[in-house]
């Protein structure tokens, strides 16, 4: 896809655009942005921390936010959570 194609996808307003977003961390920043666009797109969010990834993908927030878990309680999202132990730059 080349930049002129992105910057189109952005700009149109169909909800019909689906796209498939990697979000790598699951942080406060990460999972924020993982869940928010979870509403509309399929995301597969990364961690190296297991655990992270487990509670994700059982819909239970691995960090302290309300807004985040009223969102895994109460919206439909297409979020899913893997795992990667890529620890060192390669």
């Amino acid at each position: 896809m080349n930049d002129e194609t992105f910057l189109e996808l952005f700009k149109t307003k169909k909800k019909d655009i689906k796209m498939k977003i990697a979000v790598a961390g699951t942080g406060y920043v990460g999972l924020s942005i993982a869940t928010l666009l979870a509403q509309h797109h399929e995301i597969i969010a990364v961690d190296i921390i297991e655990e992270k990834v487990n509670m994700i993908n059982q819909r239970k927030s691995p960090i302290q936010d309300n807004e985040i878990e009223d969102f895994f309680n109460s919206k439909k999202l297409n979020l899913t959570a893997e795992y990667s132990g890529v620890t060192e730059p390669c």
